[in-house]
């Protein structure tokens, strides 16, 4: 199998669905370019290159440069998509979502709901988020939570680019809004992908790593530190499951209701900051279905209660660690036994 990046899983998605079905359109930022300019009939794809090489491909028609205004935009592709096409937009920087968040969560996530089911809305919205990438507290935070918790938005959250093509691909082929969440730190983490055209079904959860002495749950770039923590502490004889939800809406329930009540132990990492975030929305659930299999109190580890840092150091100080998620394991593992 193919060893791809998660930039060339996204392009390899976008590109085929673009090649299966013409209503499947992009639309964003510098995701263009090149007009009326000497040398190459292209631009960068996005700040981080991961639509470059479509424009040349499908045309200016299929592959839409707009202005800076996510508000018009964003709410163009809510339209675009309840009158027969298939949008992929890209807001830059979820931070961004500021400017626009009226045309998705009081539009877009409701149009099928108040035409009383009769309207489809197949609009992907994809974003960037997450801290490490020296981008300072406007461009680096994990706002993924807010829009969990709006009603009609279906949240997506690749760990690795194997996931990224799959759950890209259903997402484009959903009927209802999708908001794609792509770390920018894991744009070069490379993995095995097929060539081949295939989905990830949402409100499935990958169990990673399974063990006997405790849960951890993860989200996004998160799982992989869970995952290289779980391998550390099976040196030493603790075993641990990690279960990427992939999708926040819908999230598989009861995959991690079934992992929790197993362990009896459990640690959430998500690098939101920590008020109302999915951490607490995820020991809520565990401690009101499955209290009496608990062993010890859950663990969470996530980012401050502060803006995102831009000083490096600060800012390695403010994301989740692997060591922060081994010490915790090892923590509950003592107060079980």
């Amino acid at each position: 199998m193919p060893t791809k990046s998660f930039r060339e899983a996204i392009n390899e998605g976008l590109r085929q669905e673009m090649e299966r079905d013409d209503s499947v359109i992009i639309m964003g930022e510098d995701i263009a370019g090149g007009m009326g300019s000497p040398g190459e009939d292209d631009a960068w794809g996005g700040p981080m290159g991961v639509t470059k090489g479509l424009m040349p491909q499908f045309g200016r028609e299929r592959v839409l440069d707009t202005p800076i205004s996510e508000s018009a935009f964003i709410g163009c592709a809510a339209g675009a998509a309840v009158t027969g096409l298939r949008p992929v937009a890209e807001l830059m920087f979820v931070d961004f979502m500021g400017v626009c968040f009226d045309q998705i969560f009081n539009q877009a996530a409701k149009f099928r709901y108040m035409f009383g089911g009769k309207a489809t809305t197949p609009l992907v919205i994809r974003t960037m988020y997450g801290a490490g990438f020296r981008a300072a507290s406007q461009h680096s935070q994990c706002l993924y939570p807010l829009f969990t918790h709006i009603p009609g938005l279906k949240v997506a959250i690749p760990s690795n680019p194997y996931e990224a093509k799959g759950l890209l691909i259903q997402a484009i082929r959903d009927d209802d809004p999708v908001v794609f969440f792509e770390h920018k730190v894991m744009y070069d983490d490379e993995a095995d992908v097929p060539d081949e055209i295939y989905t990830i079904p949402f409100g499935e959860a990958n169990v990673s790593r399974e063990g006997d002495d405790a849960t951890v749950i993860a989200f996004g770039r998160m799982v992989n530190l869970a995952n290289e923590a779980a391998d550390r502490l099976k040196e030493s004889g603790i075993t641990v499951t990690v279960v990427d939800p992939r999708t926040t809406s819908p999230l598989d329930k009861e995959t991690i209701l079934e992992t929790a009540s197993e362990t009896g132990r459990v640690v959430v990492v998500d690098e939101a900051h920590p008020r109302c975030n999915l951490a607490t929305d995820i020991s809520a659930l565990i401690c009101e279905n499955c209290f009496d299999d608990l062993k010890a109190p859950i663990k969470q580890i996530c980012g401050h209660h502060a803006p995102v840092p831009f000083s490096p150091a600060l800012e390695d100080l403010y994301i989740p660690k692997v060591e922060s998620i081994e010490a915790a394991v090892r923590e509950l593992v003592g107060k079980g036994h």
